[in-house]
């Protein structure tokens, strides 16, 4: 794989990462996002091949077994998520740095093999309530599973001394200028 430049983002469910990435996008041009597969079904508006490559659970194990993914994590009990090779060596052929917007453990786990290739940034959420909060906003989940994912965020947030960078999202506009310094730092631009 003929490997360039990466930038990492991860963070609990809820802290803004997604806002965040597309906000990160449109600054700089030559980032391209990773569309990342999961065995989950479509969120609300979600379409397939713009925030996730929607497979069923067969299928992402059968691509598991075929060496497919660089990365991947059973993040809910049957619910997988990866990193297709695939769709980095389509972006780094394109001569594009590629951008993530991954789970924690994903974010931890490309971050030990591209090494030093990426910088990897945690999006802090400015308290667990704050979390419970934008969760509950979204929608999209059912009281049970925001608990679910409110719990798993108090132990993701334990992750963050892997990143090179930490940021707390208490202020969107905040959070991507400090985030927005470090990449042009990184890039050297």
């Amino acid at each position: 794989m003929n490997q360039g430049k990466l930038i990492i983002l991860s963070a609990p469910s809820g802290a803004g990462k997604t806002t965040v990435m597309r906000r990160i996008v449109e600054t700089f041009p030559q980032l391209e996002f990773s569309v990342s597969a999961t065995s989950r079904p479509p969120r609300g508006t979600e379409q397939n091949g713009v925030e996730y490559y929607f497979v069923t659970e067969r299928q992402f194990l059968d691509d598991v077994a075929a060496g497919k993914f660089i990365e991947w994590e059973e993040v809910y009990g049957g619910t997988h998520y990866g990193t297709l090779r695939s769709e980095v060596e389509r972006i780094w052929v394109s001569g594009r740095v590629i951008i993530f917007d991954v789970d924690v453990k994903g974010g931890v786990k490309l971050k030990s093999i591209f090494g030093r290739s990426a910088l990897s940034i945690f999006i802090m959420p400015p308290s667990v309530a704050t979390l419970r909060e934008r969760l509950t906003g979204r929608g999209t989940d059912s009281p049970e599973a925001i608990e679910r994912r409110v719990a798993k965020a108090e132990q993701e947030m334990r992750y963050a001394p892997q990143f090179d960078l930490t940021v707390v999202n208490d202020d969107l506009d905040v959070a991507v200028a400090c985030i927005e310094e470090a990449i042009r730092r990184f890039l050297e631009i």
